[in-house]
């Protein structure tokens, strides 16, 4: 099983809120909704297809309580509603003993020992969405397989970014497109450390 981090996110790394103004306004962010109007039928192809790919959903406990709250209630024939409903959720969380969005199950301080051993087993991928702490956490203890990042043509100037802290990662780009409405979307694998080198100057050709 892999693990992949789907995020959506403004030109300058904001990846609070995308979805509504209500959806997240911890800190007093009041600009949500940002990604919503370059939503096309080619971005929803296109994170359709990810969804297909999940055998599971692993979620901060933020995210998870805003999911829990939010999807059982999104009506068919919205394409996402019947596969985010059923699937496996992992909740990373310290204060969170249980989930009410069946089927949850909860993990706690030894989140990190759960999830390898979680990757050890068969299956596709475990996709964390949202979650941006727990996203940077991942990716500096080494666990993350894919980084998927749909990018916003939208400059918000506040709110909580996506990579912080201490995160160090080295990636390689698998894929990259832009839909109609301006949303581009990369795609990397992660490859390890963030590699490092000192300018010398340009190659000489042979």
């Amino acid at each position: 099983m892999k693990i992949a981090i789907t995020q959506f996110l403004t030109l300058d790394g904001v990846s609070q809120g995308p979805g509504s103004a209500a959806e997240d306004s911890s800190g007093g962010f009041d600009r949500g909704g940002w990604f919503v109007p370059y939503i096309d039928e080619a971005f929803v192809r296109e994170a359709s297809d990810w969804l297909d790919l999940a055998d599971g959903l692993l979620l901060g406990r933020r995210t998870y309580e805003a999911f829990a709250r939010d999807w059982p209630g999104i009506a068919e024939p919205d394409p996402f509603t019947a596969r985010m409903n059923s699937l496996p959720k992992y909740v990373v969380s310290s204060t969170l003993e249980r989930g009410d969005w069946s089927p949850t199950t909860v993990l706690g301080e030894d989140f990190a020992e759960a999830l390898t051993a979680l990757k050890a087993g068969p299956g596709r991928e475990v996709q964390v969405h949202g979650s941006a702490q727990l996203a940077a956490a991942l990716l500096d203890l080494g666990l993350v397989d894919t980084l998927r990042l749909a990018v916003a043509p939208v400059i918000v100037g506040k709110g909580r970014r996506l990579l912080t802290g201490r995160v160090d990662a080295g990636l390689r780009l698998a894929g990259q497109r832009t839909t109609p409405s301006g949303i581009t979307i990369l795609e990397y694998e992660v490859t390890g450390p963030a590699p490092l080198a000192d300018y010398e100057g340009v190659p000489q050709s042979a």
